[in-house]
């Protein structure tokens, strides 16, 4: 007995199997990869944000003079805090570029904080102070993995957008190349740093 299949089913199957081939099912594995890289960047920015008014607060109560730092930090965290961040963000190029430049300030900011609070041995000394700096510094490290992590699925994903035959799939489905994180100031950390030495 022979068995039939409606010629629907057949046609079906040889799509399911033309898009098998073609990297249909890698892009996805692919675009999946690079949300879940993409959201524990946003999860671990998200951790320093949280810290920061704490930290502020603890340095607030020793450097009262220090108020323009103080404010930076504050207004770099308020400005990261307004961006709408969602998934689609790293779809959007000027977006993401926009978003990068904001979490740069805050870095910044919080470098200048934690140059001040060296100047104040009280505040060194204080265990919510040396608390809440260990756990930023924690946190810095869990951003640079996360970050390292969102650059790989990025490159995976990009590579097999750009790769001959997946490059046809990616077309007729919209698959697009998602944006890397780059380096904000390449120009300042490409010349080599000058030393100086004081003589007595």
């Amino acid at each position: 007995m022979v068995c039939k299949f409606p010629g629907w089913m057949l046609v079906l199957a040889a799509m399911a199997s033309l898009l098998s081939g073609c990297g249909y099912n890698t892009l996805q594995s692919g675009d999946e990869q690079v949300k879940a890289a993409w959201a524990d960047v946003l999860n671990q920015y998200q951790r320093r944000a949280d810290l920061i008014p704490n930290l502020v607060r603890t340095v607030e109560g020793f450097a009262q003079q220090e108020r323009e730092v103080l404010t930076r930090v504050t207004e770099a965290r308020s400005r990261v805090g307004s961006l709408q961040v969602t998934p689609e963000l790293i779809d959007d190029p000027a977006a993401f570029e926009k978003f990068q430049q904001a979490q740069g300030e805050l870095s910044g900011a919080l470098s200048r904080l934690l140059v001040v609070a060296e100047q104040y041995p009280n505040l060194k000394s204080d265990q919510n102070f040396r608390d809440l700096q260990a756990q930023l510094e924690g946190t810095e490290n869990r951003i640079a993995v996360a970050r390292n992590r969102y650059i790989a699925a990025v490159q995976a994903y990009n590579t097999t957008v750009r790769q001959f035959p997946s490059n046809l799939t990616a077309m007729l489905f919209g698959f697009a190349v998602k944006p890397g994180f780059t380096v904000q100031n390449e120009a300042e950390i490409s010349r080599p740093p000058e030393v100086k030495f004081q003589t007595q």
